[in-house]
């Protein structure tokens, strides 16, 4: 009986001569398939081919690993979109648009922009059970697109891991009683007695300010990019310890990242939780409310509350980078990708609402004690997790306590975001070298060499006299939004034009096996997506008063278009490999889908 070749997914690379045994089934993506599931009458032919020949046992490749349990897949994916943006970005913006009017704009952009992509995403590399790379086998003229997010998710690595540094410091400098940033802190008592401690702005300075910028950050004295100086040792502890626990947590992929985030990815909603239930028992606490929530209908108007909207949603969903994809890769093939989807982006978007009440009932205290406008001390970005928060922490009694159960809960959140971002570069890298999965010890060695490399890199992100907040700052605006914007939308297009929004859609068709609203999800894809990202690229260069030079623009345009050009470079690079026409090097791969275990047929739309 001649053999076959049974078919896989391009990421479970285990190939399979199937010189089948009577009562013995075949395999599709790690399922066993039933007899009348393989009938050949009922299902559709490919080429036969003549098998390869088998591995040496030393380099056999092992299959593709998968979730051990669909709660670790959902946990994963919350705490990778759960992450900073949600605590220090959104409260901001939501008061600064409107108070709750901002939600209406929200959740609109939540349904045209967040859901589709995330569902695209994510049924992408379900589909495909395959990294950000090796996916796109199945059109090698967009391959360029799997390289651009393997860029920008390199860039966010470098920058990301900084917060959790500072979290670190914060975090180690929370245990000392009185905390370094308070009024009873006796190094302060010259800022908290005397009013005439101005800033650049004129304003009277206070001691949380003061530690960020001077104890933290090493700014005060600096002149910017072009200002060199040491590295600030105590927080390259801090991020070399990061790096060594991001380290450990992936070092046995989902089996190891997938347990950890019962513990990082649910501890966040109890600190929530914890202050909210704190901060309504403090004077001032509705103030703080109200002016998160009060409404400003004439705010609708504006364009550029529609564009903040679309840019949280978009940013705190994390597309684009490729962990998404990375992460639903290792589902089963039959999982259940719309109600995940829905469950992700739900929770996650209620979770930034939820965190608000959070951050505005303290502030809203402190804005009592102080007597001042909520207003004046609202702030967004570190400037609110680092200095406006800490600072009202500090006003409360316990404050050790409460500093602690803040700076842990941004740990998590960090930590988590960054699981997500590292399993897409690792993933991306297995799949395309798969003979580093069998090998426990050179996989480990790749991920050491990777953690290291970006703790290098990173210090230049924690120097004293230059900054590194400046080059922060530049990576977070230029190399990872604009760059992030373009590679999403050629994404959009890849689908919509190369592989179809009609086939895609009937993929999420063959995981539920039930029709779904295709038309809606084309029309989402093809269009609104594409509009709303050409309206929505809006990012001033600047930290605080310091104004960024040319040159310092000009090279963050360089890192942006630099993950942006893998798209045309690799599309240059496959029509020069492939032979044939331009039509059949942009032709999906007939190979490249698997055949739902549950359908006896398929009919593309």
């Amino acid at each position: 009986m001649p053999s076959e070749q049974t078919k896989t997914a391009p990421g479970n690379i285990t190939e399979k001569e199937s010189t089948h045994q009577q009562g013995s089934p075949a395999q599709l993506n790690g399922f066993n398939l039933a007899h009348d599931v393989t009938n050949p009458s009922s299902q559709p032919q490919f080429e036969s081919r003549p098998p390869s020949p088998a591995p040496p046992p030393d380099t056999r490749i092992l299959p593709r690993e998968q979730w051990g349990g669909k709660y670790e897949f959902l946990l994963s994916c919350i705490g990778y979109c759960v992450g900073l943006g949600n605590v220090w970005r959104f409260p901001y913006l939501c008061y600064r648009n409107g108070g709750g009017v901002f939600l209406i704009p929200y959740f609109i952009m939540l349904f045209f922009t967040g859901v589709p992509l995330f569902l695209m995403e994510l049924s992408l590399g379900q589909y495909g059970a395959a990294g950000p790379i090796t996916v796109w086998k199945c059109c090698p003229l967009l391959k360029g697109i799997g390289i651009g997010m393997l860029c920008v998710s390199m860039l966010v690595c470098l920058y990301y891991n900084v917060i959790i540094a500072w979290t670190f410091y914060y975090l180690g400098s929370s245990f000392q009683s009185p905390l370094p940033w308070s009024c009873d802190a006796p190094a302060n008592a010259y800022l908290c007695g005397n009013a005439t401690v101005n800033s650049s702005s004129g304003r009277a300075l206070s001691p949380s300010e003061v530690f960020w910028n001077e104890r933290v950050l090493g700014v005060v004295n600096s002149k910017g990019l072009h200002d060199p100086g040491p590295v600030r040792w105590p927080l390259a502890l801090c991020l070399l310890a990061a790096w060594v626990i991001i380290f450990f947590c992936m070092l046995k992929g989902i089996r190891s990242s997938g347990k950890v985030v019962y513990v990082t990815a649910t501890f966040p909603y109890f600190v929530l939780i914890v202050l909210i239930i704190r901060g309504a028992t403090l004077e001032g606490s509705l103030q703080g409310v109200a002016f998160y929530l009060t409404p400003d209908w004439g705010r609708l108007a504006s364009a550029q509350v529609w564009n903040d909207a679309a840019s949280q949603v978009f940013y705190s969903l994390g597309i684009g980078v490729g962990g998404l994809l990375s992460m639903a890769s290792y589902n089963k093939f039959d999982n259940n990708v719309i109600r995940d989807c829905l469950v992700i982006t739900i929770g996650n978007c209620s979770t930034s609402f939820f965190a608000g009440f959070a951050i505005f009932s303290i502030l809203g205290h402190m804005a009592w004690r102080k007597g001042v406008p909520v207003g004046e001390v609202a702030d967004t970005g570190p400037g609110l997790a680092f200095v406006a928060y800490p600072e009202a922490l500090a006003l409360l009694p316990g404050s050790v306590f409460w500093s602690i159960l803040f700076f842990l809960m941004l740990f998590m959140l960090g930590v988590d975001t960054l699981f997500g971002n590292m399993e897409g570069i690792t993933t991306a890298v297995l799949d395309e070298f798969p003979q580093l999965r069998a090998n426990m010890k050179q996989k480990s060695l790749f991920l050491g060499l990777l953690c290291f490399g970006f703790y290098l890199m990173g210090l230049l992100l924690i120097t004293d006299v230059s900054g590194g907040i400046y080059w922060f700052t530049l990576i977070d605006s230029f190399a990872t939004s604009f760059g992030l914007i373009i590679i999403t939308l050629f994404m959009c297009i890849g689908i919509s034009f190369f592989y179809g929004t009609q086939h895609h859609a009937t993929v999420i068709i063959l995981f539920l096996c039930f029709t779904c609203p295709s038309v809606s999800v084309s029309l989402c894809i093809q269009f609104i997506l594409t509009y709303i990202f050409i309206e929505m690229y809006n990012t001033p260069l600047q930290y605080g008063t310091y104004v960024y030079p040319r040159w310092g623009k000009a090279l963050g345009v360089c890192m942006g278009a630099t993950c942006c050009l893998q798209i045309p470079i690799w599309a240059i690079v496959a029509i020069s490999k492939e032979s044939g026409t331009l039509k059949d090097v942009s032709t999906v791969c007939p190979h490249f889908p698997p055949i739902c275990p549950y359908t006896s047929h398929v009919t593309w739309l």
